[in-house]
């Protein structure tokens, strides 16, 4: 079976072949769906705080 990952920053399901894989030099594994998300992480943007991430929807109690 193919292992299903959630990206690490807008929370939403990766399909399998696609998306990145990030390894930090310390062994921490990131997954992203696109680009978008791996520029806000870079960028050290909080998905709180982001309207379009789930987390961001969650916190203002739009899900």
């Amino acid at each position: 079976m193919v292992e299903q990952h959630i990206c690490s920053f807008c929370g939403a399901q990766l399909e399998p072949g696609t998306g990145k894989m990030f390894i930090k030099k310390d062994g921490t594994i990131y997954y992203f769906c696109s680009t978008k998300c791996q520029n806000n992480h870079k960028l050290g943007r909080v998905p709180r705080r982001v309207e379009w991430t789930a987390a961001g929807q969650k916190g203002a109690n739009k899900e």
